[in-house]
């Protein structure tokens, strides 16, 4: 993807961030067979994986959340601050609400607990590389939860929906699949102060307030199905 990290070939480059060698080696070796996929990198905590990624500009960073010193969630907000172009995809044993909706607020591309089958990790990688959203089927129950209940506060409200223009629309849209500000830019022939600014309007409409919501929103319009 123009304007991307790629390694050789177009190749999707990934630094992996694990605290337990046994875990970095086991990842090296399930990403060295999917084809288009390149790991330039390792790192054991969060502030060496800040500095990786400062260093070799990936494309996607694999991360654990559980790290000693500087953990993931804290670890992805500062990557994100300073590459947003850096895909991040939380892998981990936490499988809570809490630490879910977290991972979402710190700008994360995708989320796949540890115990999901290696296929299922490596399509979070892939998925993430091209700019769109992951959640694995084991974790998507949340954000249907949280759905289902907004659903019952909300039930006898008004869908705003109809207020947007038709470019907040597409931009809605867009934002549903994973997209970030410049990419819409660039899809729709657009400045990125002009998207941002549709982009504000439309969540003001909607009353949304940050990016877990924009997608809980998408999902209850279809927008996006958060079991892919």
């Amino acid at each position: 993807m123009a304007g991307r990290s790629a390694g050789r070939d177009g190749d999707t480059t990934v630094l992996i961030v694990d605290d337990h060698a046994v875990v970095r080696d086991g990842l090296r070796y399930l990403l060295g067979a999917v084809d288009g996929v390149r790991v330039i990198g390792e790192a054991a905590d969060g502030i060496d994986a800040v500095e990786q990624v400062e260093r070799l500009r990936p494309r996607v960073v694999l991360m654990d959340i559980s790290m000693s010193g500087l953990n993931g969630l804290d670890a992805a907000r500062q990557v994100k601050a300073t590459h947003p172009e850096t895909a991040v995809v939380f892998l981990t044993m936490h499988e809570s609400e809490q630490y879910f909706l977290e991972a979402l607020r710190c700008g994360a591309e995708g989320y796949v607990p540890k115990s999901a089958p290696a296929a299922d990790v490596a399509d979070a990688v892939r998925s993430a590389a091209e700019g769109r959203v992951y959640i694995h089927p084991s974790v998507a129950r949340f954000l249907l939860q949280n759905f289902l209940r907004a659903e019952h506060q909300d039930g006898n409200s008004e869908d705003p929906y109809s207020s947007l223009t038709a470019r907040e629309r597409e931009v809605l849209s867009l934002i549903a699949g994973g997209m970030t500000t410049p990419e819409i830019a660039t899809r729709l022939t657009l400045s990125p102060n002009t998207v941002h600014r549709h982009r504000v309007s439309l969540m003001q409409k909607l009353g949304l307030h940050d990016r877990m919501e924009i997608l809980r929103y998408c999902i209850r319009r279809g927008l996006v199905d958060p079991l892919t």
